[in-house]
């Protein structure tokens, strides 16, 4: 099976990150891609069918558009995820969400960067159970690579 590539790409001006952070998510992120690859797959997964995967940071204003347009529903949100390969975050609700539960805001955002990853590899969190067993996964890679 070859590697999938993982390429990143800012396209808000919302919140600024230094280069340095944005090579630190690309750089964790194609580790945590390659240790969700050799996980077992998950019902629905596509992550193995993909040869990229693209990642956005994103504002509010279009998270809250594509989920309006592609999910039919109002607001923004914090990662949106098409199994076309396709990751979308919104850094504003990383903001918000990192002041709420006292996390350092890159970390958080790597936290849903990783998040996106699992859905590519099957995993929902729409269930209490799926979710709580996604979650376990994601806090364990996110401790491992960012700490």
């Amino acid at each position: 099976m070859s590697m999938v590539k993982f390429e990143l790409y800012q396209h808000q001006s919302a919140v600024a990150l230094s280069e340095e952070c944005l090579e630190k998510f690309e750089e964790l992120s194609r580790l945590a891609l390659q240790r969700i690859s050799t996980m077992p797959p998950e019902e629905d997964h596509v992550l193995s069918e993909l040869d990229l995967v693209e990642a956005s940071l994103v504002d509010d204003e279009t998270i809250a558009r594509v989920h309006l347009d592609f999910m039919d529903i109002p607001g923004a949100t914090d990662v949106i995820t098409f199994h076309h390969g396709e990751i979308l975050v919104s850094v504003e609700t990383a903001v918000v969400q990192a002041r709420e539960h006292g996390e350092e805001l890159e970390r958080e955002i790597f936290r849903y960067l990783v998040h996106g990853l699992l859905h590519l590899q099957g995993h929902t969190d729409a269930e209490p159970d799926k979710r709580a067993a996604m979650h376990e996964v994601q806090e364990a890679l996110v401790a491992e690579l960012w700490d």
